[in-house]
């Protein structure tokens, strides 16, 4: 009978032969560790069937389980221990990811008490196990251990093993490959396999380290073509170097040279592109970043991974608008660098030039972000044309590390006491665990910052606004939120931040993270405007993800105080391009007003008197959207949330696009982002009552176009 471990020591085979079989070791298929020794709480108490709770998705083992430290998160330390074994093959190898921290995120062999091998998952972390291997031959015959670590508790904190065998035939060649070429276009085009083990690539332009990103390269015909602009290094020379490729590969050589990008006929024409939400021509996308108008345009930065469609190397990218929901790609602003990948962050207009990084009479836009390194630290850049170019402040970091956890800095200038505000997210290790908090600083010069406060209980991506209530300017307050949208008003007096509710919950919906609103917009604008990562993908596409619709922000009077609202910006008028509207009148039972009416990008506004309705259903393009009339209830695509009448009424306003369906309820109080792909043959809508008639108050439904140029939907 086969252990759960699989120790299959065969005794009969003592020499070093090319003839011996195979031991496998272990592969961790039992739901126990077996022999194995625990200590810490990062193993849990058996191997682990894949992905853990909060983890990214985990693949490259082999079976049903594996070895994941990821028990309890990064945080979480201890180590896992083999029995004692006789060394009688030539080789171990293994399957390994996770981190890439030397001795404290590895798999340690052990002889004599020493460590004689090790390995690490690679640098910059990955979920993906890939095989590796040491040559043992030399310890012949002397007893060994194995010894799974996790003593890291910072960003990649884990390991992950499985599938250790000890054999005499030497594994298949993996090895480093390099290629010279000379810049001669302006782009470089590299082909990626879509779940391909993830390469480290190297890039130095005449001799100088240059770039460093992760990519899984397609060793045969690729999925889609990454880039990168190579044009401010024209005629100079690029030695491209990738770790770990199998022999035989062409990956490399593949990589070409082009002045366009490659499927370019296809841009924004893509099946599954979003087309009223603004999503990257290529590659990752997450959280807005340092959202700032400057001159008449709306910039955004993003969280970007140009080589793949998952999450990693984490750049700035930019994109700016002159309407907000128009949307144009600028080059690159921010690479990772020595001090690590580039993590979110914030922007404001020095208008004032308080930094002295501007020239002449040009106030700098100045960026901040996080170098999530080891550890990772607060810095910022600048441009002095107008957000054009950017350069990186000299003595970076600006806020040395707190915290294996500190992250997302939101700069704001508080005129009351004329002063800069910094809002960061500092997760605070006590007793085993990692205590949520935002902390403020302050600072007269961008430069050197001050600690003066903290604030319990949110995590990640903060924001601090002001809104008035009800729209009387004479009667504000403060509006503290995080990466999931809870948020907690209160009072702020450049210092400190006053809770006066307890944290609320903030989106309804399902596909909404790391918002943030835009600094510097103009008095005479007067509105908050907020931008959120959209978590909706788009399968098989070159491209992962979108940022949610601008929304206009507010904050109204409820029973239970002053709430925060959401209701698309008024632009979304930009994109209609024929409008239906409906008179007045009974909505009954069995009939549909909208039976006539055919659409792919559609805006649906709708008030609604319930009168002796049980339900009220508008159904786009096969989705549904129920509201329980009782229960004042909204239900999107099968996710319910509370959306009380607004004097008596129901107010909706429904967005669908190629990938999601976004609801606006309640005057907004009831805001739900969902992921939903449509079928592409169902254009249909209907509105419908159940259980009695009700009564349209109004009732309007847009067609819109395309927000990118050359697209045709």
């Amino acid at each position: 009978m086969r252990h759960s471990l699989a120790f299959c020591l065969l005794l009969a085979a003592s020499s070093l032969g090319a003839a011996n079989p195979d031991i496998l070791f272990a592969d961790f298929e039992g739901e126990t560790y077996g022999k194995w020794a625990t200590t810490g709480t990062a193993f849990g108490k058996g191997p682990a069937t894949g992905t853990l709770a909060n983890q990214m998705p985990v693949s490259g083992f082999e079976g049903k389980r594996l070895v994941n430290s990821y028990h309890g998160g990064d945080t979480t330390t201890g180590t896992l221990t083999s029995p004692t074994f006789e060394v009688k093959r030539k080789y171990i190898r293994f399957l390994i990811g996770g981190g890439g921290h030397v001795g404290k995120t590895c798999m340690n062999l052990v002889v004599g008490g020493k460590v004689v091998r090790t390995a690490t998952g690679p640098p910059e972390g990955s979920e993906q196990l890939e095989q590796a291997f040491w040559e043992v031959g030399d310890l012949a015959g002397k007893s060994a251990k194995l010894v799974i670590v996790d003593e890291e508790t910072g960003g990649w904190g884990h390991i992950l093993v499985d599938h250790i065998v000890f054999s005499d035939t030497k594994p298949a060649g993996i090895v480093s490959r390099s290629r010279e070429l000379v810049a001669a276009k302006r782009y470089l085009h590299f082909p990626v396999k879509n779940g391909a083990p993830v390469r480290k690539m190297n890039i130095a332009v005449d001799g100088k380290a240059t770039y460093a990103f992760t990519i899984e390269l397609a060793n045969d015909k690729p999925d889609w073509w990454a880039f990168l602009d190579v044009s401010a290094h024209s005629g100079k020379k690029l030695a491209l170097e990738v770790d770990r490729l199998p022999a035989g590969s062409k990956a490399l050589e593949s990589v070409r040279q082009s002045d366009a990008l490659e499927g370019a006929t296809d841009l924004y024409r893509e099946k599954l592109r979003p087309h009223l939400h603004f999503s990257s021509r290529r590659g990752w996308l997450n959280d807005p970043n340092g959202l700032v108008f400057r001159d008449g345009l709306y910039h955004m930065f993003y969280q970007h991974n140009p080589y793949g469609v998952g999450w990693g190397n984490m750049h700035w990218a930019h994109a700016v608008s002159k309407d907000l929901v128009r949307w144009e790609e600028r080059p690159i602003a921010l690479y990772p660098d020595r001090l690590g990948p580039m993590f979110s962050g914030s922007a404001v207009v020095d208008w004032k030039n308080s930094s002295g990084l501007g020239k002449g009479d040009e106030p700098p836009i100045v960026v901040f972000y996080t170098a999530a390194g080891t550890p990772s630290v607060q810095c910022m850049a600048y441009s002095n044309d107008k957000g054009k170019t950017w350069t990186k402040y000299a003595d970076n970091p600006i806020v040395k590390n707190i915290a294996p956890e500190d992250r997302d800095p939101k700069v704001i200038w508080h005129a009351p006491s004329k002063r800069w505000v910094m809002v960061l997210y500092v997760g605070v290790p006590k007793k085993g665990k990692v205590e949520h908090t935002i902390q403020f600083f302050t600072s007269p010069n961008l430069k050197e910052w001050k600690y003066t406060s903290r604030v319990e209980g949110l995590f990640e991506c903060p924001d601090l606004f002001e809104l008035a209530v009800d729209g009387d300017p004479k009667k504000t307050k403060w509006v503290l939120t995080a990466a999931s949208s809870e948020y907690i008003v209160g009072t702020f007096d450049g210092e400190r931040f006053e809770p006066e509710t307890t944290k609320l919950p903030g989106h309804r919906g399902k596909g909404f993270y790391a918002a943030q609103t835009f600094s510097d917009l103009p008095a005479t604008d007067g509105r908050r405007i907020q931008i959120g990562w959209g978590q909706m993908p788009s399968p098989g596409m070159p491209f992962s993800q979108m940022m949610c619709f601008p929304c206009k922000l507010a904050l109204v009077s409820t029973k239970e105080g002053p709430r925060l609202t959401w209701q698309p910006i008024g632009e979304i008028e930009k994109l209609r391009v024929k409008s239906h509207k409906f008179p007045a009148g009974s909505l009954v039972v069995g009939k549909n007003p909208l039976a006539e009416l055919r659409g792919e990008l559609l805006e649906v506004r709708a008030e609604i008197d319930p009168g002796k309705a049980e339900e009220i259903a508008l159904t786009i393009r096969g989705i549904a959207v129920k509201y329980d009339v009782k229960k004042q209830e909204i239900n999107v695509a099968g996710h319910k949330a509370p959306a009380p009448l607004r004097e008596g009424k129901l107010r909706l306003t429904a967005i669908i696009d190629r990938t999601s369906i976004t609801v606006f309820a309640a005057d907004g109080l009831s805001y739900l982002p969902m992921p939903a792909i449509p079928k592409d043959e169902d254009r249909s809508l209907e509105l419908s009552a159940k259980g009695g008639a009700a009564k349209v108050v109004s009732l309007e439904v847009h067609e819109l176009g395309s927000i990118w140029k050359r697209a045709k939907p």
